[in-house]
């Protein structure tokens, strides 16, 4: 799943511990905590802000994103890490600013964006092929889901 604070609660946990944590987006508090915990996406936040750029969780900053030179590819341990929290980040600006949205967890342990048409989103996959790839545009994931 690659998302370090989840993946050591589940090393701490077990993994039959997965479907507590798919079912903890059904209650509306700890929903609520988890999409903060998602929101955090500190290592990109970090990075970008060195680059000159402070995300603000509106879908102009992923444009914004977008036209960063990716120097992020130059260390290929960190690389994984930045495009999991660019996913996450995506998936906060969409459940944030498309009615509808959501975050659904699948038993597995794997975070997507729900929209409202029952559609759902790997914004974590589409978060990897930006940072690996330079697309799709998450800007262009975005438009994707407000549209639907």
């Amino acid at each position: 799943m690659n998302i370090p604070f989840l993946d050591n609660w589940l090393k701490r946990h077990g993994p039959e511990r997965k479907d507590a944590l798919a079912a903890a987006v059904d209650d509306p508090e700890r929903a609520a905590a988890m999409a903060e915990l998602f929101a955090e996406c500190e290592l990109l936040r970090v990075r970008v802000e060195r680059m000159g750029l402070e995300l603000d969780d509106t879908p102009a900053s992923l444009s914004a994103l977008d036209q960063l030179p990716p120097r992020w590819r130059d260390d290929q341990e960190e690389l994984p890490w930045f495009g999991n929290d660019a996913g996450l980040y995506l998936g906060t600006v969409i459940v944030r600013t498309v009615r509808g949205a959501s975050w659904h967890v699948w038993p597995g342990g794997h975070p997507v964006v729900r929209l409202a048409s029952g559609r759902e989103i790997g914004v974590v996959e589409a978060g990897l092929d930006w940072a690996l790839y330079g697309a799709p545009e998450l800007s262009q994931v975005y438009a994707e889901a407000a549209e639907a």
